[in-house]
């Protein structure tokens, strides 16, 4: 009853849990304004350091904020389908 708690705000999503090693409000707080907005209105209950990720290897290539935005859009997308099939 405890685990189904603490998780109740993931919705229908079949997707594993994992611990953090970091705070995760203190990461969140890190992130630059505009991934911090595109979280807010994540359909998925993403971690900052996933979202960090997927921004920083967006920006090394050289892409523009929205660009790096829109390559999170399809790593949501991707996910949301992938949990569907499951």
């Amino acid at each position: 009853m405890r685990r189904q708690q603490r998780n109740a705000n993931r919705g229908a999503v079949a997707l594993p849990t994992r611990n953090r090693r970091e705070d995760p409000m203190a990461a969140y707080d890190r992130l630059p304004a505009p991934l911090r907005a595109w979280l807010r209105e994540a359909a998925l209950p993403w971690s900052a350091q996933s979202c960090r990720r997927i921004w920083q290897a967006a920006t090394r290539e050289g892409l523009s904020p929205e660009a790096a935005l829109a390559r999170l859009d399809a790593a949501e997308r991707k996910t949301l389908e992938r949990g569907v099939r499951s």
